[in-house]
């Protein structure tokens, strides 16, 4: 959850991310380096040092002994060979906090990759779940529904799906990975896929408005950035898929006055890695008739309840079912725990990724008109929830754990949603459900 700006950062488990990229990063991406690269290096790791130092909520830094551990990583950025290696130097550093919104935000890269695929994970498994056409995996065979048993030789599990997506996207892309899958029914066999590589510019001149649209637009998820979609069964039940919190007060209130004109809600947070406060609190506003303590912020030097007002007789009555996955995450899963504890509605889907923190993005830049970008989040809170818990490292568990199998993900069926609607009194098919929000592949070559 994010107080100021909406930002969707996959992190958490402190992984060995610096020798993950010294082993696997690919000499097919070889940059020119020197040691004017290393400088730059050392000074992106002193400015997000005294990040942690100013911001960080725990004042005790997780146990961490900053100068110590800082002053290694300096000494080993010293050794580095590529950017590669100085990117995940930095990116241990902040792992090291096993806090999921602390992390090192890198430098927009030279290239840009596209690999054809995604995972996500269902339960304790690694599904395909989309496969571009004409891709290298496309060609090679690929398929939603394949369950990826290792991807560079590591099982993609709950705990360590997010590195994936880091490493490979934000500090060590690659023309090629390794993958073994297995379609159902069928034996597991390994695939190399190639990756889409485009080569752009490694500084952005932010005097050139081409270059800063596109620095900006290739910094967003497809997904994140796609509308709120909604899609309506008369007056019985709408279903508003919210792929994050991105949304003002007057937004929540508006798109609320679209929900009550129907008796019931489908809330599909599956794959909302969260976003802003305000959208937050105020969403709880409008499904509760009473104000409601969130929570209590615990902050480095102070403790304040986290409080949603109601909006009153202006908000949604009607029965509610909120969905979640492993994906969802931030303020989806303090939304989904407020309907639980509230018992304002039925929570369904799969547990939540358990990334329940507060945090601030700090960016910083190097030259003036020609610029390198990059950045910190660092958590300024805590979140504890009305009940004690917090819900950082532990995730929601819904009241009704609903999975689709591998044949569903092949098929693009939705037995999830399919499953709410019955719920709430709608006949949904499985397959009906699975088109009412198609998934669109980002254009390449922006």
């Amino acid at each position: 959850m994010n107080k100021n700006k909406p930002y969707a950062l996959i992190c958490g488990t402190a992984l060995l991310i610096g020798s993950f990229v010294l082993c696997v990063a690919s000499p097919a991406f070889a940059q020119s380096f020197s040691s004017q690269d290393r400088d730059r290096g050392v000074t992106m790791l002193k400015l997000i040092k005294d990040d942690i130092s100013k911001h960080y909520y725990d004042p005790a830094f997780h146990g961490i002994d900053l100068d110590t551990r800082f002053k290694l990583a300096e000494g080993k950025i010293k050794l580095t060979k590529s950017n590669a290696e100085v990117f995940g130097v930095i990116a241990q550093v902040l792992l090291d906090f096993n806090d999921s919104h602390t992390a090192f935000i890198p430098p927009q890269r030279q290239s840009v990759i596209e690999y054809g695929w995604l995972m996500k994970m269902f339960g304790d498994t690694g599904y395909i779940t989309e496969v571009r056409p004409h891709s290298d995996a496309d060609v090679q065979g690929l398929k939603p529904g394949d369950q990826v048993l290792s991807i560079d030789g590591i099982r993609p599990t709950r705990t360590n799906s997010w590195i994936f997506y880091y490493l490979y996207y934000r500090l060590a892309p690659r023309p090629v990975v390794k993958l073994v899958v297995q379609s159902p029914a069928e034996p597991a066999r390994p695939l190399e896929v190639k990756a889409k590589v485009q080569m752009n510019k490694r500084t952005i001149d932010l005097t050139d408005t081409i270059d800063l649209n596109k620095y900006e637009r290739e910094g967003d998820d497809d997904e994140l950035m796609s509308a709120h979609r909604f899609s309506a069964f008369g007056d019985q039940l709408i279903i508003w898929k919210m792929p994050e919190f991105n949304l003002t007060r007057d937004e929540v209130d508006v798109q609320i006055d679209r929900v009550k004109k129907h008796r019931a809600l489908i809330l599909d947070l599956r794959g909302n890695l969260g976003g802003l406060e305000e959208t937050l609190l105020r969403l709880i506003g409008n499904l509760c008739d009473h104000d409601v303590t969130v929570g209590e912020l615990k902050r480095r030097k102070e403790s304040k309840p986290l409080i949603a007002k109601t909006r009153g007789e202006g908000g949604f009555k009607g029965k509610l079912v909120v969905l979640v996955d492993s994906e969802s995450a931030s303020a989806s899963e303090v939304l989904a725990r407020v309907v639980q504890l509230e018992k304002r509605g039925v929570v369904l889907g799969d547990r939540t990724s358990g990334k329940v923190m507060r945090s601030r993005v700090y960016p910083h830049q190097m030259g003036v008109d020609t610029v390198i970008l990059y950045g910190a989040s660092i958590t300024d809170a805590d979140i504890i929830m009305s009940d004690g818990v917090s819900l950082e490292g532990a995730g929601v568990t819904p009241n009704m754990v609903l999975l689709p199998a591998a044949t569903n993900v092949r098929a693009h069926q939705d037995p999830v949603l399919a499953g709410a609607a019955e719920l709430l009194g709608v006949k949904l098919d499985a397959g009906e459900a699975g088109k009412l929000f198609p998934f669109k592949w980002q254009a390449l070559n922006r």
